[in-house]
């Protein structure tokens, strides 16, 4: 009969403190990050206080010869057609003119479409069937859910007259159920398009795409010639015509740090002018030893004591990124003067080792943090790359994304070149001492969004 008895064992445990997990959270924020998360802290921590603000500018910036313009506040305003003397015909024109050059947001493609909906001579009951069509698009003008799900009791003629007329719509192509059909559409809006047109996007579109043209004439029982006049007629074709009216708005980043070359030699400077400095309040500190109650003083030197860690965890990420950013350079120094097609390999064990912290520090230091260099705006996290055994004559190495520009470099600036097949491609690398597959050159072309050969 077993007996459960309380025993002693002694074992070593890993706590993190809310000061630690606060410095691990600093250390992964990128800068336009940090900025906001500064701000809750300024709000929070009456001990924390701005020392200076280079994001701003101060009142006495806009005094002329030490003391306040005047002016009216109106005037300054985005509003060109004010005036301060009531009804004026030329600044009445002015706003005329800002009215009609506003910038207006852009029109979807479900927009577009229910506009164009509504001018067709149609019955009430056939414009809630195509505006439930037009709903169920998705971004490339596909239909999202089947039609006999769309619909609890369908009208299969109002739905197929429907289908008919918005695929008619400009752009033409949408309201279809893949890119297939959208092709099919927009060539049968055409005239003037080639005979066999309409057969090879209906059952050759994988033989085309592979450039058996021989095998579709054959098909067909047609002339090459007429295959290929069918071919450079399909790509003037787009496949995804919905996307013509995308609303993605471009995405900017902040580089926290830029790479410049001076005198011969690589100067990293830290992008602080969109963090302020921070320093703890002497006001609030001093309120501590003029308190008398012990509530008080415990409040204070608590404020103060996070303030303190909040500024040395600011300090400890930017020296962190600098001394990355440092081991980085001098890795990738071939990078950063001849550009990215002599990137080398590189890992995060190779960085942690140079700075002397731990991997996963490297890895939250670099993530989402950016640096401007002479060859563009880089993510540091692109600077580390797998390596690619080559068979140099020094036993070369070379790096997936480094050969990736190679291939890039090949197929853009040597025009007896870009014809060249994946395999082509694989035996002119050999010849530079670069040994990849067939395979893995039709996949770095395709993360390159470089067509095939007979595409190209």
């Amino acid at each position: 009969m077993q007996y459960q008895r309380p025993a002693l064992v002694q074992g070593q445990q890993l706590k993190m403190n809310p000061q630690l997990f606060q410095s691990i959270q600093l250390m992964a924020l990128p800068i336009q990050e940090l900025k906001f998360r500064i701000e809750e802290e300024l709000q929070a921590n009456p001990a924390l206080e701005v020392v200076e603000d280079n994001t701003t500018v101060s009142i006495e910036e806009t005094e002329v010869g030490g003391e306040a313009a005047e002016y009216d506040f109106f005037e300054d305003s985005s509003d060109p057609g004010y005036t301060q003397s009531g009804y004026d015909e030329e600044a009445t024109e002015n706003k005329h003119r800002f009215l009609e050059g506003a910038l207006a947001k852009a029109e979807s493609l479900h927009d577009h479409l229910i506009w164009q909906l509504r001018v067709q001579p149609i019955t009430p009951a056939e414009f809630e069937v195509g505006e439930a069509l037009i709903i169920n698009l998705d971004d490339n003008g596909f239909h999202r859910e089947p039609l006999d799900a769309l619909f609890e009791d369908p009208d299969w003629p109002t739905i197929k007259k429907m289908v008919t007329m918005i695929q008619g719509f400009e752009p033409i192509g949408i309201c279809v159920a893949d890119y297939r059909e959208s092709l099919l559409a927009q060539a049968r809006a055409d005239d003037s398009r080639p005979e066999c047109v309409d057969q090879i996007l209906e059952h050759h579109l994988e033989l085309l795409d592979r450039g058996k043209h021989e095998d579709i004439a054959r098909k067909l029982k047609a002339d090459v010639s007429d295959i290929d006049e069918a071919r450079e007629f399909i790509r003037t074709l787009t496949p995804f015509p919905g996307r013509l009216f995308s609303s993605d708005k471009p995405t900017y980043v902040i580089p926290d740090l830029m790479v410049v070359m001076r005198e011969g030699q690589f100067v990293i400077i830290m992008n602080d002018e969109e963090i302020p400095v921070l320093g703890v309040s002497p006001t609030f500190s001093g309120i501590a030893g003029d308190a008398a109650e012990k509530d008080v003083k415990r409040f204070v030197k608590a404020k103060v004591k996070d303030a303190r860690w909040f500024i040395h965890s600011i300090r400890q990420r930017n020296e962190t990124l600098l001394k990355t950013a440092t081991a980085i350079i001098e890795f990738q120094r071939d990078f950063f003067l001849r550009g990215a097609k002599y990137l080398v390999p590189l890992t995060l064990k190779d960085i942690a080792g140079e700075v002397g912290v731990h991997e996963a520090t490297i890895s939250r230091i670099t993530n989402g943090k950016y640096a401007q260099t002479e060859w563009g705006i880089f993510e540091l996290k692109y600077f580390f790359t797998n390596s690619i055994s080559g068979a140099g004559s020094g036993g070369s190495r070379f790096s997936k994304e480094g050969v990736k520009q190679v291939i890039k470099e090949i197929l853009e600036e040597d025009e007896e070149a870009r014809g060249l097949s994946d395999q082509g491609i694989s035996d002119l690398l050999a010849t530079r001492g670069i040994k990849i597959a067939r395979r893995t050159v039709a996949k770095y072309r395709k993360e390159l969004d470089i067509s095939s050969s007979y595409r190209r």
